[in-house]
């Protein structure tokens, strides 16, 4: 996938105000309208277009996208990493979702576009509930990054989030603020915090609340999976082999883990209760993989030729060879 340059598709400055982006956006689909242009590839370019307009009119995604964008530029190879959309808070639809457009009308961008801003799963909602919505409090969403330990123990913490608003001239800045919040023990991937009170003002008065949606960042040794834990665990051959105890870790600390005889990579354990928290917890599974001491001395390469005069093993004897 490659990533797309709006800015560039409007033929815009990334500093371009509200008025300039509607503007640049007017001309050039008026340019390109597939019923009256007679340029060549006009409904696709008409389609980028509108792409690159619903993306940049919008200050909640057009502020995420300024991040994103900073550090690519148009057709280079893009992923969009795991975190881009944290520490963003929003109006009234998660980092990833696509405010007043369902996964259909979403889905009919590009990839580049799905992968960024995907459908909501709400659909779009009628002008009266709209406008029923509107004269409520507004809730605020945001997505936050933790440790794996923070959920394993339960941890307060200081987040700082970051509001796109525009400005008088069109712009879209930044307001920050932090709050404390206190991440439950036991707090899954995907699961939302609600902060009440912490959203936006409403025309009475009160305030909305501020949904956190829970991420966890990447972990060295440990994969997570609902409330389960995964984790490879590296063994000798002898240990593999012979079987017997070895040492593994585990968010609570190392235990001693039985390794059978006979086992080969691939194998996994089950260590029960030993994922994340919960009212049943979760398990660590383990999976074990056999590792070869390096022949980096000539006593190893001497061991080396020992085992193969002795042995006589034949890995591939059942193809044959």
């Amino acid at each position: 996938m490659k990533f797309k340059d709006y800015y560039q598709t409007l033929g815009i400055e990334r500093g371009a105000g509200d008025d300039e982006i509607k503007r640049a956006y007017r001309k050039l689909a008026r340019k390109f309208h597939p019923d009256v242009s007679k340029e060549p590839q006009a409904e696709e370019r008409f389609k980028e277009l509108g792409e690159a307009y619903e993306v940049l009119k919008d200050p909640e995604k057009r502020a995420a996208y300024d991040r994103l964008g900073a550090d690519f530029q148009a057709g280079q190879d893009f992923q969009p990493p795991p975190d881009w959309g944290s520490g963003f808070e929003y109006s009234d639809a998660a980092p990833h979702g696509e405010r007043g457009m369902n996964a259909e009308e979403a889905a009919a961008f590009s990839d580049f576009f799905e992968s960024l801003f995907g459908g909501s799963q709400r659909g779009r909602r009628s002008s009266q509930a709209y406008a029923a919505r509107s004269a409520r409090p507004a809730d605020h969403h945001a997505r936050i990054v933790i440790d794996l330990d923070d959920a394993y123990h339960g941890v307060e913490r200081s987040i700082t989030l970051q509001s796109p608003q525009v400005d008088a001239a069109g712009h879209v800045v930044m307001q920050e603020r932090s709050l404390n919040v206190k991440i439950p023990r036991g707090v899954r991937e995907g699961q939302r915090l609600r902060l009440a009170g912490q959203g936006a003002p409403g025309p009475d008065g009160r305030s909305g609340d501020l949904y956190l949606e829970i991420q966890f960042r990447p972990h060295p040794w440990y994969r997570v999976v609902d409330k389960d834990l995964y984790l490879t665990l590296p063994v000798a051959p002898w240990e593999a082999a012979l079987g017997g105890a070895v040492t593994a870790p585990t968010p609570a600390g190392k235990v001693d883990v039985n390794i059978p005889a006979g086992s080969q990579s691939g194998r996994k354990l089950r260590l029960k209760g030993r994922g994340l928290p919960a009212a049943e917890p979760g398990d660590l599974y383990i999976e074990l993989k056999v590792v070869l001491p390096p022949a980096d001395s000539t006593k190893a390469v001497e061991a080396y030729k020992r085992l193969a005069t002795e042995l006589r093993f034949n890995p591939r004897l059942h193809l044959g060879v």
